[in-house]
């Protein structure tokens, strides 16, 4: 895998983080510590009403007390209208978030064997392969941020844990040349974006002061705490699951080449694949970008919203000592 695409996978695919929170990541990943990640057993999904089907694709689930269990990542599946003498297609969309824990990505891998294609995101070059192990480059910033957060919350890296060498495995995304020619074309840059999600970002955060919560003051707890990864984590996992609602912005038919260009780009090649006979299908994408999907697989696919499972990609349960 080229480094072009790693540069253009690590911007494109971590969840984007407010001011204080990318600077304590950088804090915490020079104090993190060295203990050992312990995988926790792989949750057993649940299925939701289907009222909430396409409205929530990561949260945080917690106990009757209130107390964080696990950041979870949603996976609803899309089916079609059965015609006479057509099998109906079936597509998952499959939310991601990048850093998890291993038996989040073991959980996704076993699942991914059942698809006639996986459709998975990458701006990279038409034929780019990720190698088994392939690792986030440090040398760009936000592949750093995502080795810090890998490292200080005893998490594992997509890249690094997701098979990507299976025969059903799809590339489904735009080249460098297609993405740097459409932001140009929308006059766009990664600052103006960046920005436009810092801005809601503040408003979101004052809101929830507002509303009594206070999460700088307890990420900046979490970091002094005797448990600090899983603090962390707690800490963290509701922030990423707003912003990844927040990236909903970014798509619709005006919206940004982040989301909505990439979107379309992505579904052209879920046409190609049901043209060609492929009725059980998946498409693993940040969880950002899925609000967007699921709308467009209802109007252009006339596919329908069926069935929810949420995976715990986060642990955030106490260990037994």
């Amino acid at each position: 895998m080229n480094q072009t695409a790693i540069r253009l996978t690590q911007i494109s695919t971590i969840p984007p983080c407010l001011g204080v929170l990318a600077a304590s990541i950088w804090l915490a990943a020079s104090v993190a510590n060295s203990q050992p990640a312990v995988a926790p057993p792989a949750a057993e999904p649940d299925t939701a009403e289907a009222e909430k089907l396409g409205s929530e694709w990561v949260r945080v689930k917690k106990d009757d007390k209130g107390t964080p269990l696990a950041m979870q990542t949603a996976i609803i599946r899309y089916r079609s209208t059965p015609e006479a003498g057509k099998p109906a297609v079936v597509v998952d969309l499959v939310g991601a978030v990048h850093v998890g824990d291993a038996a989040y990505y073991e959980v996704l891998n076993k699942r991914f064997e059942q698809y006639d294609a996986l459709l998975y995101e990458l701006v990279a070059p038409e034929g780019t392969r990720i190698e088994p192990g392939t690792k986030a480059s440090s040398r760009h910033a936000l592949g750093a941020m995502q080795n810090g957060m890998k490292s200080m919350l005893e998490l594992e890296h997509q890249l690094e844990k997701v098979d990507y060498t299976k025969e059903n495995f799809v590339h489904a995304d735009m080249s460098p040349d297609e993405f740097f020619e459409s932001m140009k074309a929308k006059e766009e840059s990664f600052l103006k974006m960046y920005f436009r999600l810092m801005g809601q970002s503040i408003a979101h955060q004052q809101a929830m002061n507002a509303e009594g919560a206070t999460p700088d003051i307890d990420l900046m707890q979490a970091l002094f705490a005797k448990d600090r990864p899983r603090r962390l984590k707690i800490a963290m996992a509701g922030q990423l699951a707003e912003m990844e609602s927040l990236l909903t912005a970014f798509g619709g038919e005006e919206g940004s080449t982040l989301i909505t260009e990439r979107n379309k780009a992505a579904l052209e090649v879920l046409r190609e694949q049901i043209d060609a006979g492929k009725t059980k299908l998946g498409v693993f994408y940040g969880a950002g970008h899925l609000d967007d999907m699921g709308k467009r697989l209802e109007k252009d696919f006339g596919l329908k919203p069926v069935e929810l499972t949420w995976l715990d990609a986060w642990d955030l349960r106490a260990k037994s000592k």
